[in-house]
């Protein structure tokens, strides 16, 4: 009965200190995640407003608009997205040529629209 009673015990304290160690982990996104790069869409800006990607690399795009509808167009990439205003959009990408690119905003959002620009430079 004693020598029971000890492997429930120890058995117990094993689980608490294993649980403990995994909560006590800081959380990590899985090694093969693609790197995520937030973009925001505002009158009449990206920010930021330059990005570099590497060729090859897979990347996710996390757009959001912080007031109005903007659309993200770059035909290089195959990128046409609508942003509406209080929602995310996640874009994954994989570039595979190397140049520098001029991203739009495809919606109309106001007078200045026609300046909304962003450069993506794929190394």
């Amino acid at each position: 009965m004693k020598k029971l009673f000890w492997v429930k015990y120890v058995s117990a304290i094993a689980f608490a200190v294993a649980m403990a160690l995994i909560l006590a982990r800081p959380y990590r996104a899985h090694a093969d995640s693609p790197r995520i790069i937030e973009i925001t869409a505002k009158r009449f800006e990206f920010s930021p407003n330059k990005i570099t990607l590497k060729k090859g690399e897979t990347v996710t795009l996390r757009l959001t608009s912080a007031d109005v509808v903007h659309g993200f167009f770059l035909r290089p990439l195959k990128i046409d997205e609508v942003i509406p205003p209080g929602k995310t959009t996640d874009v994954t990408v994989t570039p595979e040529t190397a140049g520098t690119f001029t991203t739009i905003c495809d919606h109309f959002c106001g007078v200045n629209h026609g300046n909304m620009k962003m450069t993506i430079v794929v190394e």
